[in-house]
């Protein structure tokens, strides 16, 4: 209760910081500075006009990776409870268009509130649910404890917990482990996630292994629709290398990589798709200083003999794997920890990453343990090299990057199920 006082304490004197940064944030991206009133605890007028709207069940996806890996299991507690409000709540703007573009109306959405003791209660007192899911490391512990407090039910899912990040919280344990406690479940991704989750303090009777949510991604009409209208815009018969989710640093090796790969395969396309919408514009002047003419997905460019494809457009991500031939996840060059390589496995792609994936440890085993995924190894100052070799290899041999995704694939068949785990934990839980 000391440390929990304590954390309020500090949140509080913190405010007028965190709405600077949130304010900072929005010069890059306005969207920050939109519907600010939802950080601090005024859901969106559309919830409130209903009482209706109250005494559901609300699902916190913090950005655009989480509501994506979260769909499966949303869709079906819509099947199960279609008289409950179901509420989805997100942290980024990029989740929250995310919400929108796959939900529309069928699902209330609202940010998450900032972890501080007005807002927190503002949010909880509108909504009233029965039941908050909270995803990952998503910990809370100012909400959880008044969720806790106002014997609202609380459930962890798709629980994940690195090493790093259990030590991290190890510092912080009179704070992290009664918040885990509050949980009435905590359902893990894997045995080594439980481990560390009971490590930190987490009760056994709490914890399960239910498997992991992301691999239970299928394809919907949407997707495809998405997938005819971007192939539209590309040209027959061209190779096409797509760098997915890349961030700060990860341009310029792929780029440097082209380099190398077009003097072997010059009619290669690379296609870029950045992970934050603030950086498409440098990303284009990158491009473009660099000497590689460039196509941009948002003005509706035909591409035709550009050397690059912007993909700088929200929610295409998925369809554009469809109509690669390579695929390189971003984020996995430097300390990001990686993204989802599931997705690109869905549609048979090979795929590459570099050597940090530490946000999909899991994943990564099954797909190596299956021979579903090249990682580079870590050569410092040569990511360029390793990755222009790489790709030099899988558009070589034609025979080998099939087996690769085809590969990769059957690891995502295997692993689905998680959803319908999670959902029986929920049938237990709400009244």
């Amino acid at each position: 209760m000391f440390a929990l006082l304590i954390y309020r304490i500090l949140l509080l004197l913190l405010t007028p910081i965190i709405l600077l940064a949130l304010l900072f944030r929005s010069f890059s991206n306005s969207q920050y500075r939109q519907r600010l009133s939802e950080r601090f605890g005024f859901t969106s007028s559309t919830i409130l006009l209903n009482k209706q709207n109250t005494k559901g069940i609300v699902v916190h996806a913090a950005s655009v990776g989480e509501v994506i890996a979260i769909t499966p299991f949303v869709e079906l507690l819509l099947q199960q409870y279609p008289t409950y409000p179901i509420t989805i709540t997100t942290f980024t703007p990029t989740g929250s268009a995310q919400v929108k573009k796959h939900f529309g109306s069928r699902v209330q959405h609202t940010f998450l509130p900032l972890d501080i003791l007005p807002c927190t209660s503002l949010f909880l007192n509108r909504l009233q649910p029965q039941l908050m899911i909270f995803m990952e490391t998503e910990l809370w512990p100012n909400l959880i404890s008044q969720c806790a407090n106002k014997r609202i039910k609380l459930l962890l899912i798709n629980g994940r917990l690195s090493a790093n990040s259990m030590k991290s919280y190890q510092k912080i344990s009179t704070l992290i482990t009664p918040t885990l406690n509050h949980f009435d479940k905590i359902l893990c991704q894997s045995h080594d996630n439980l481990d560390n989750f009971l490590q930190l303090g987490a009760e056994s009777d709490r914890c399960q292994v239910s498997g992991n949510l992301k691999f239970d991604i299928s394809l919907n009409a949407t997707t495809e629709d998405k997938q005819r209208t971007l192939a539209q815009f590309l040209p027959p018969h061209r190779p096409i290398w797509l760098v997915a989710s890349t961030h700060q640093g990860d341009e310029e090796i792929a780029l440097a990589a082209y380099n190398v790969i077009q003097e072997k395969f010059p009619q290669l396309l690379l296609v870029l798709v950045p992970r934050h919408p603030e950086r498409f514009s440098s990303v284009a002047k990158l491009c473009i200083n660099q000497g590689y003419s460039l196509a941009k997905r948002s003005e509706s460019e035909q591409v035709t003999n550009h050397n690059i494809w912007l993909l700088d457009t929200l929610g295409e991500l998925i369809a554009a794997y469809a109509l690669a031939d390579i695929v390189t996840m971003g984020g996995s060059f430097s300390d990001i920890g990686g993204h989802n390589p599931l997705e690109p496995a869905l549609f048979k792609k090979p795929i590459i990453v570099g050597n940090d994936m530490k946000n999909f440890t899991d994943i990564l085993l099954q797909l190596q343990k299956n021979n579903g995924i090249i990682q580079l190894p870590i050569l410092e100052n040569k990511n360029q090299q390793a990755l222009a070799q790489a790709v030099i290899h899988l558009l070589n041999n034609t025979q080998a990057a099939q087996l690769l995704g085809s590969q990769a694939h059957k690891v995502v068949l295997n692993n689905q199920g998680a959803s319908t785990r999670t959902l029986a934990q929920v049938k237990e839980l709400v009244i």
